[in-house]
């Protein structure tokens, strides 16, 4: 019995060495063959010891051992006895025997590290990357854009963690974003949910964490719970700033919490609907605010100008060759998007500056010529009560009518045509608006007709949430279609803005002429990326969309400039300052609807000549 156990002992430890894997195997080997090499060798001195003095006693037989054991057809050229011949011969049948066992557990270890890496399970070590968790259509935005952001660097990294397979996010991001540059992509497979899984991209030493909403029902859920994961890890200082978005307004103050003072949540329903009430007032907002949000074209950047202090803000408006300065951040975070023009800057302000690259800011050493023959001067144009017709019906519809409520001159109309029944109770109280509804089909060619489209200057139409959103897509495609065909019967009498679900049928849309779209999934990703890069972007972006303080707006050239007179920048940039806002662009009518910039010019240069006419607009920063 006791010898019985000593076997089993011996069994289960060689079972167990075993089962270390690779190096286990090959070091079995090794000794297998050690051993058999000095067993021929020795029996070889015993055995034959003429034919070992004749190959160099004991080293030599050793030495012709091992080469018989590596390779078999050294045994070709052996002479000597019988037993010699019979113990070299035993050397190369049993080196086969280990050599290619040897060469089987290699391919067979190697091939295990080579499926083991392709999963995606190892840690990657990076510093100053940003990290992106979790997987969406979004996540393709995201990286388009850090690639454009980080061109300026000679050395980025975007690390991704989400639970899918290694390979296939690899194959997705080649086939939708292509060449990344000196940016480098690098997929982890993860669950971010888990804090031992966000080790696998290292967040501790990350520039900044962005977090992605997965394509489930409830995405909030796992957006709260990948903030508490982050939370629950041990950071040095100093941690990253971390950006997620919520898309349910009652999950704001939860994500917050889970996310701490490190992390910037933001209301993704809030933004859409900001810019779709926005852009229902004037055409080509959504197109300027897309432009600003994305870093192939003009971005904001905050920077510290000590050569400034004391300036006033009207007198740094020209300070710049290729950038034009839209506010200031205090000290204290506060942050003025087009303050007073006798505002003074201070040593410890940085300027808020519109510039195609941050490599590009720099601060000009002389002012372009104004012509003063060109400026015009418009009487303010008073505001009439509005009449709007909502076509569709979600989630957001109610918040955007108490949004448009605030926009709005008392008496205005808002008429509400939706596939359902009348939510007139859903609606907050209103005090500018009157509100009517009717039960309209908007795919329906009578429907709309009925609806008297001509009598409304502004038309919103929104996805119905009671269709999946390819299908959402498909009815807003046949009723802008249904609509720009009544309005040219029309005459051209009201704008038309349209939510899209998805951004790659934003280029289908274009042949509805449709003056605006917002593509709510694009905005929030573009958002991100933004905060990425600078956390206290977010502060100018709402100040920009809220009613209250200087917003954008698209206004008539001739208020600026006089029609056909020509000019530069500086002076619509000098035109647009006596009215006490700041100038960022123009549109240009006859390029309306030509993709991909639809006639916008952010930033620029100010001493190129400019000439504007009846139907081109100025983009301005401006209280009303």
């Amino acid at each position: 019995m006791g010898q019985l156990k000593r076997r089993d002992r011996m069994r289960y430890w060689f079972d167990n060495t075993m089962s270390r894997g690779t190096s286990a195997l090959i070091g079995w080997l090794g000794l297998a063959s050690g051993v058999l090499i000095l067993a021929v060798a020795s029996l070889a001195m015993v055995i034959a010891p003429r034919d070992a003095g004749d190959n160099g006693h004991w080293p030599g037989v050793l030495w012709r051992s091992l080469l018989r054991t590596l390779d078999p057809g050294t045994m070709g050229d052996d002479e000597g006895s019988a037993p010699f011949l019979a113990l070299m011969l035993a050397a190369t049948v049993g080196g086969i025997f280990i050599v290619s066992a040897l060469i089987g557990v290699l391919t067979t270890g190697l091939e295990g590290k080579i499926t083991e890496l392709r999963k995606g399970r190892s840690r990657i070590v990076e510093q100053r990357h940003t990290v992106v968790l979790g997987w969406s259509d979004q996540v393709f935005t995201v990286i388009t854009e850090l690639v454009e952001a980080n061109q300026s660097r000679r050395r980025s990294c975007i690390a991704i963690l989400a639970d899918h397979d290694k390979v296939d996010m690899e194959d997705a991001i080649r086939a939708r974003v292509g060449d990344t540059g000196r940016t480098r992509v690098v997929c982890r497979r993860g669950n971010p949910l888990k804090v031992a899984d966000l080790e696998l991209v290292s967040p501790g030493t990350a520039r900044s964490i962005v977090v992605l909403s997965p394509p489930v029902e409830d995405p909030d859920i796992h957006v709260i719970k990948t903030l508490l994961s982050l939370g629950a890890r041990t950071w040095d200082e100093p941690r990253p700033h971390v950006v997620a978005a919520v898309h349910d307004s009652a999950n704001l103050p939860a994500a917050r919490l889970a996310g701490g003072p490190s992390a910037h949540v933001i209301d993704a329903d809030d933004l859409a609907i900001r810019l779709i009430v926005q852009s229902h007032r004037q055409s080509g907002l959504s197109t300027v605010c897309t432009d600003l949000l994305n870093f192939e074209g003009h971005e904001f950047y905050m920077r510290p100008e000590p050569a400034l202090t004391g300036v006033t803000y009207a007198a740094a408006l020209d300070a710049y060759d290729l950038g034009i300065p839209v506010g200031l951040r205090r000290a204290d975070g506060e942050v003025l998007v087009n303050p007073p023009m006798d505002t003074a800057i201070r040593a410890d302000d940085e300027v808020i500056v519109l510039a195609e690259d941050d490599l590009l800011i720099r601060l000009a050493t002389g002012r372009p010529p104004v012509h003063e023959e060109a400026i015009a001067t418009a009487a303010p144009h008073p505001q009439e009560p509005a009449r709007t017709l909502l076509i569709g019906w979600n989630h957001r519809a109610p918040k955007i009518i108490g949004m448009l409520d605030e926009f709005v001159r008392p008496g205005s109309y808002l008429e509400i045509a939706a596939l359902r029944a009348d939510p007139s109770g859903e609606l907050p109280r209103l005090k500018n608006l009157t509100t009517g509804f009717t039960h309209c089909d908007d795919t329906d060619r009578t429907d709309l007709e009925k609806l008297d489209v001509g009598s409304y200057q502004h038309i919103i139409v929104l996805s119905d949430a009671g269709f999946d959103p390819a299908v959402c897509d498909a009815r807003t495609l046949v009723t802008l279609l249904h609509l720009r065909d009544m309005e040219e019967t029309l005459g051209d009498p009201y704008s038309i803005v349209s939510e899209i679900n998805d951004d790659a049928n934003r280029e289908v849309a274009q042949v509805t002429k449709a003056d605006d779209f917002v593509v709510s999934d694009k905005l929030i990703s573009l958002t991100l990326t933004q905060l990425s890069e600078n956390r206290h972007l977010y502060d100018v972006f709402i100040d920009l969309l809220e009613p209250l303080g200087s917003e954008l707006y698209l206004k008539p050239a001739a208020d600026y400039l006089v029609p056909g007179v020509p000019a530069n920048f500086a002076t619509l940039i000098e035109s647009a300052r006596r009215r006490g806002e700041t100038a960022l662009g123009y549109r240009l009518g006859a390029r309306f609807h030509e993709p991909p910039k639809y006639g916008i010019v952010l930033n620029p240069d100010k001493s190129a000549p400019l000439t504007l006419t009846e139907d081109d607009k100025v983009i301005v920063l401006a209280e009303d």
